[in-house]
């Protein structure tokens, strides 16, 4: 796709994506048993209906146990354990969610914390937006993890209505059901701020 993956670090230098630890081939596998090992139990717990979708998400909470979907809107959450679900049952790959929503105190201090480490507002609005422009306090953003997990998601997103936004961030995607199906997609924007 010719996409280049970069992250800044703190200290400003660039560094490229996150490299593949041999653990993390060992989690997606892993993950994937547990899954199908949960599959008679969902079976029974639902009732036969969305089996695969809750064996997934059980699955998911043992391998992210700390992850947390709450505050994101409702279309949201369904895109995202959806995509999330289709990229384990069909591809074997794991899609985690570092970052979904933010309060708009949160997002304050890290828009606050950006300006005092790149030295400007406008420095730090590359890589921070201030809440008041944040789709993440809207709770229609995620930042997902690992690299693998949002390349899948960046091929694949936009059946469930999730589009990378930012060239300069690999892991960050925005919910936007009206390009969903029509196979257009929102515009990249170079960085949060424009």
């Amino acid at each position: 796709m010719g996409v280049t993956y970069v992250r800044r670090r703190r200290g400003g230098e660039l560094v490229g994506q996150m490299p593949v630890r041999r653990r993390d081939h060992a989690y997606r596998h892993l993950t994937v048993v547990v899954a199908v090992l949960l599959l008679p139990l969902a079976a029974l717990v639902t009732g036969g209906g969305r089996v695969r979708e809750r064996a997934c998400e059980w699955a998911f909470r043992v391998r992210y146990p700390f992850e947390d979907l709450s505050g994101l809107t409702p279309g949201t959450r369904a895109a995202f354990i959806a995509a999330r679900c289709a990229a384990l049952w069909h591809d074997a790959e794991l899609i985690g969610l570092t970052s979904g929503h933010r309060m708009y105190a949160e997002q304050h201090e890290l828009f606050l914390e950006a300006v005092r480490s790149y030295g400007s507002e406008r420095a730090a609005r590359q890589w921070v937006l201030p809440p008041e422009e944040s789709s993440h306090v809207r709770g229609r953003a995620l930042d997902v993890r690992p690299t693998e997990g949002a390349r899948w998601l960046e091929r694949h997103g936009g059946r469930f209505g999730l589009y990378r936004t930012y060239a300069n961030e690999w892991w960050h995607f925005e919910y936007w059901p009206e390009y969903r199906g029509t196979g257009k997609q929102p515009p990249m924007r170079p960085t949060p701020g424009g």
